[in-house]
């Protein structure tokens, strides 16, 4: 199963698609529980440590990406809108450890649903920005590869579950 991952520069979004071989509650929870996410969501050699997480519309969850000389990244996402097991909706941005915005990098507006298919789980998600050179930056930061390595994870997450 392949990430795929378009890049619509004239709607300052990146469109990623994927399909995961378990069903959608468990891709779900793997999305939505701080326990799971910390498993796979940041790519080897890097982890991901989560400080705190309250998966509720309003709430947010504040992670470091861990590298392996022990560097931190701080993120922070506040989530704005929940369907569960259906979709959600989340601002993400890299923060300082108390959550406060670094400016390091741009905030990134992801929508995600998830839908049943005949063999698992699609996960569609859209990630907006602000500005298209926002959207340059983080694609410049590597971020179709890490992601890509990062669902790699989770589909050796999900085949444990």
């Amino acid at each position: 199963m392949n990430t795929e991952i378009v890049k619509d520069a004239n709607n300052k979004q990146l469109h990623v698609t994927r399909e995961f071989a378990a069903p959608v509650e468990k891709v779900w929870k793997a999305w939505t529980e701080p326990e799971l996410l910390d498993k796979w969501w940041a790519p080897r050699p890097w982890r991901t440590e989560t400080k705190t997480m309250d998966f509720s519309e309003g709430g947010a969850w504040l992670y470091s990406m861990v590298g392996p000389e022990g560097e931190r990244h701080w993120c922070r996402a506040d989530y704005k809108s929940i369907t569960p097991g259906s979709e959600y909706s989340a601002v993400d941005a890299f923060c300082d450890e108390n959550g406060t915005p670094s400016g390091m990098a741009p905030s990134m507006s992801w929508h995600l649903r998830f839908s049943s298919t005949a063999t698992g789980t699609r996960v569609d998600i859209t990630i907006t920005f602000e500005k298209e050179e926002d959207l340059e930056a983080i694609v410049k930061m590597g971020f179709k590869e890490g992601f890509t390595m990062a669902h790699g994870n989770l589909d050796e997450l999900l085949a444990q579950l």
